[in-house]
């Protein structure tokens, strides 16, 4: 709670507190989908999107944002207007298919916090404890599509609240491999063609690579005493090791090369199955016509 002190010099000191430094975001990369498809589809009068996030809060704090859905909302000047009625009937339906997801926040899109944000952030203060809200810039303010968390502090003087302080909290974004190929494709303004699945794998291994040079010249930079070590980097590229099977070249090639054509077989089989569903659609047409 926000207090007030009267100094010797008659100035009134308004202190407030600060977001536990232990409170943390990690979202996936689904919902990033999900808010700029919304703006995509968004009403022509409709300046900004704003919806529920869902997810999970773990005992050291971290908020994990799994899912979200967006909520019709009108705004004025002064003024925001929620579909309450929507809101709760997606969490009821989001509720039968994953139970374990619950309220966690709400996010906007926008640069940052804006002036109707903390009347929506106190509605979804009475739907859950401490809510996180996430601003994604669907704008490209500075030229790249800024994403920020938040939690907010009551400012007040005795027992009168004059504003809400939003202070932005570490977020994270740890995608797998198939997420972060389609993330990087994604968050492009525009792309000539959609990588097929060689093309992924190329990428990916590609990246792979220039992660494996970054590590080798940052291990013979310490050995060479160039830069100072650091144990938790250390202890990373030690588990990192540690965790890969011991195998011989032939054995790794043979492993390799048979995965590579199982995914052939995937990409050959799907390819087949596709060309049947057309010519069967050409047949039934032409049955119809004559």
């Amino acid at each position: 709670m926000a207090t007030a002190a009267a100094t010797s010099s008659k100035q009134t000191v308004l202190q407030y507190p600060g977001a536990a430094p232990s409170v943390s975001a990690r979202i996936h990369p689904v919902v990033l989908f999900n808010i700029c498809d919304a703006f995509v589809r968004r009403p022509d009068q409709a300046g900004r999107v704003i919806g529920t996030l869902l997810g999970s809060t773990s005992s050291d704090g971290t908020v994990e944002i799994k899912n979200s859905y967006v909520v019709p909302h009108n705004e004025s000047a002064d003024q925001v207007a929620l579909d309450i009625d929507y809101h709760h009937n997606m969490f009821v339906s989001h509720q039968k298919v994953n139970p374990k997801e619950v309220i966690v926040g709400w996010f906007s899109t926008g640069f940052g916090v804006s002036g109707g944000s903390s009347l929506i952030h106190e509605f979804y203060s009475r739907e859950v404890q401490n809510p996180i809200h996430l601003t994604v810039d669907s704008g490209f303010t500075n030229g790249e599509a800024s994403i920020k968390a938040y939690v907010s502090a009551s400012l007040t003087l005795g027992d009168r609240q004059l504003a809400a302080h939003f202070q932005e909290i570490p977020l994270d974004m740890r995608l797998i491999e198939a997420e972060r190929v389609g993330f990087d494709l994604l968050k492009n303004t525009s792309v000539d063609k959609i990588p097929n699945d060689l093309e992924g794998m190329e990428s990916s291994m590609e990246r792979l690579y220039t992660l494996i040079n970054d590590v080798y010249k940052y291990v013979d930079d310490v050995v060479e005493g160039r830069v100072q070590g650091d144990n938790n980097i250390g202890r990373f590229i030690a588990e990192a090791l540690a965790s890969l099977p011991k195998l011989s070249p032939t054995a790794f090639d043979k492993v390799f090369n048979d995965k590579i054509q199982d995914n052939l077989s995937l990409v050959y089989l799907s390819s087949l199955t596709r060309t049947q569903l057309s010519i069967a659609e050409k047949l039934n047409t032409a049955a119809q016509i004559l």
